[in-house]
């Protein structure tokens, strides 16, 4: 078995846009071992809202990057790093909701055409609710995308590494 690199795992921990689990999945190490790792040597997750920043701007910008180091020596470059991989992953989740938007606004005009009949109204009635709620989570995932009403926080959940490690455990 090959020795774990600390060094990356310690730069993805610190970074905090990964849970510890995927963190231990990426690298092949177990989340308890990263655990007692970092506890041991005192690493902090504390460089979340810095990436976060990062991202943000990354994305307002467009801005991509496909070079990565393979060693990080300073937090400016896990800074960069991360928010590379999360502006890449907001950018595509935009395009996928393009795409939603596009088929979603199809079936709205499929509807609108569409004669409602005594033999087809339960089915058509079926089919509006379905493209209203459609629309609606396309609108909402697309105001989150583009950080439209940003200031509208889920406060049970405080930073992204939060969340995720929430998620990886469930």
């Amino acid at each position: 078995m090959a020795t774990p690199d600390w060094e990356a795992i310690e730069s993805a921990y610190r970074a905090g846009s990964l849970s510890i689990r995927a963190i231990g999945e990426k690298y092949g190490v177990s989340h308890t071992a990263i655990n007692n790792r970092a506890a041991k040597e005192g690493w902090q997750r504390d460089l979340t809202q810095k990436v976060r920043a990062a991202t943000h701007a990354k994305v307002s910008k467009k801005v991509s990057s496909d070079s990565f180091q393979s060693e990080m020596e300073t937090e400016a470059q896990i800074i960069e790093q991360a928010s590379d991989e999360a502006a890449s992953v907001v950018l595509a989740h935009r395009e996928g909701l393009a795409a939603w938007r596009g088929i979603t606004n199809k079936l709205r005009v499929f509807l609108e055409d569409a004669e409602i009949t005594e033999d087809n109204h339960a089915s058509m009635s079926r089919s509006i609710t379905a493209g209203v709620d459609a629309q609606i989570k396309v609108i909402k995932a697309e105001r989150e995308a583009y950080n439209i009403d940003s200031g509208e926080k889920n406060s049970s959940t405080d930073t992204l590494s939060d969340l995720m490690d929430s998620l990886s455990k469930g």
